[in-house]
């Protein structure tokens, strides 16, 4: 067979009656249909298939499951196991934005909030609004970073994530529009080969309200993954994105598997593939691993 569909669900959450219902939808549409393969149990399953175009199939998935929290992604059979991650952080591998979060300690987090929103939805330019919230933070103490890292959270599935793509020889860098103070510690928690972002300038232990340039942005981003690709003598077909924003949407386009990861709705209308319900193990299903082969938890 010379594609495979991938479900995926919270663990626990795949039950074993949908598979027959999810083969009568695909044979109904013409689709030659494989043995199916639980690569977790209760957890992830692929059904390889062949005479429909990966987004039928996914379509047909999603109306077969008819609402049921499951994640349904296409691949091609050949060359599912990526060698280059790009992953954003925020909202992906960690589980909050990090510059609303800051702006709670100067009481300004609804306010920053509803601009990042807005600007990861895409109605607002990236770079503008990354100036202009960082602008409103002229003055805040060093000391609001540190107490926000304290807080800050990993979503789950993240170090299995990075762990096993490593152990397996691929190269795994983190890449945000976010700031070198977070991304180089959770680049070090999570075990990332190398982290890019922006870098937030202080002066005398306060935050200048600048941002130092050159910003890292959509564009950026997408630089990145093709000089990686590059340097690593890899196609881009080898390689895994994953984000939830407007400025992953160029980054995540471009790669062989680029995932919108419970992404915001301009981000999830143009990907290919998404995650809506599972966690980061996810992209380890759909890449062929089985649960005996995670590694990092």
């Amino acid at each position: 067979m010379s594609q495979i569909l991938t479900l995926v669900a919270p663990k626990g959450g795949l039950d074993p009656a949908l598979l027959p219902r999810l083969r009568d939808a695909l044979q109904g549409l013409g689709a030659g249909i494989g043995a199916v393969d639980w690569l977790a149990p209760e957890e992830a399953a692929d059904l390889p298939f062949d005479g429909l175009a990966a987004e039928q199939a996914v379509a047909a998935a999603g109306r077969a499951l008819d609402g049921a929290p499951v994640d349904a992604i296409a691949v091609p059979a050949e060359g599912r196991r990526k060698r280059l991650l790009l992953a954003d952080m925020d909202s992906t591998i960690v589980t909050s934005e990090t510059l609303d979060e800051i702006a709670a300690y100067a009481g300004l987090k609804e306010e920053i909030a509803a601009i990042t929103r807005r600007s990861m939805n895409g109605e607002l330019d990236f770079r503008q609004a990354l100036i202009e919230r960082v602008g409103m933070l002229k003055g805040l103490p060093v000391a609001a970073l540190e107490r926000t890292w304290e807080a800050t959270a990993l979503t789950p599935g993240a170090r299995e994530l990075v762990a096993t793509m490593r152990a397996n020889g691929a190269h795994c860098a983190l890449v945000s529009g976010g700031f070198t103070f977070f991304t180089g510690r959770v680049a070090a928690l999570v075990g990332f080969h190398a982290h890019y972002s922006n870098t937030l300038e202080i002066a005398d232990g306060r935050l200048t309200g600048k941002v130092g340039e050159p910003i890292l942005d959509r564009d950026a981003k997408l630089a990145t993954l093709k000089r990686l690709a590059a340097e690593l003598s890899l196609p881009l077909t080898a390689a895994l994105t994953v984000g939830d924003g407007a400025n992953d949407l160029a980054m995540i386009q471009a790669a062989g598997l680029g995932v919108a990861f419970r992404a915001k709705p301009v981000v999830a209308a143009a990907a290919r593939a998404r995650l809506e319900h599972a966690d980061l193990r996810a992209l380890l299903f759909v890449q062929g691993y089985r649960a005996a082969e995670i590694q990092g938890g």
